[in-house]
């Protein structure tokens, strides 16, 4: 072992290493560009098209348009992630089901304020997380439901859009060949 090599070894030091791990983390990795499949994101466009159109009609109709933010996205993930384990039926009922009761039960009890919505954030992720439901929209209709201040009858609307988004996923994602939804329901 030279000089050069010992003096390195004496200016080596654990955090520092590990502060270099942790920066090294945040350039990532590299990927693999797949061939992007023009077919199968016609078909994404469509079933959303589909999905979207029927819960607009029901949003407007109930005088609860703000669900159409969730269940917009929730619709992306659906039909374009179909095979993703944060769009099967569990996660997207499930999820919407706990978080929006959760944000609602919350909003009744101690109103509206920017904590109560960070805190409801924190809440309904700690229980999706535990009843394995995790779906994002789904956290965003609890904050819906606090920030709009909706009241309960908010919950109609929501129940009747998950599950018309699911059975019209199952409708349409099953209609062509290399699709299935879903892969699972619990």
């Amino acid at each position: 072992m030279n000089t050069l090599e010992k003096s390195n070894d004496n200016i080596k030091n654990p955090s520092f290493d590990r502060l270099l791990v942790y920066f090294n983390k945040m350039k990532g990795e590299s990927r693999n560009d797949a061939k992007f499949d023009y077919i199968d994101s016609i078909i994404s466009v469509v079933g959303v098209f589909l999905a979207v159109s029927i819960i607009c009609i029901l949003a407007f109709s109930s005088n609860y348009s703000m669900v159409i933010g969730p269940l917009g996205a929730s619709s992306i993930l659906v039909f374009a992630a179909h095979n993703g384990p944060l769009s099967q039926p569990r996660q997207v009922i499930g999820g919407y089901i706990l978080s929006t009761a959760t944000g609602l039960l919350i909003w009744s009890i101690f109103g509206k304020s920017l904590y109560i919505i960070i805190i409801t954030l924190v809440i309904v992720l700690i229980l999706m997380a535990l009843t394995k439901t995790i779906h994002p929209p789904a956290a965003a209709s609890a904050l819906v439901a606090i920030n709009f201040e909706t009241g309960w009858g908010y919950l109609i609307p929501v129940f009747i859009g998950i599950f018309l988004l699911v059975f019209v996923s199952m409708l349409y994602n099953n209609l062509f060949p290399k699709r299935q939804y879903p892969k699972h329901w619990l």
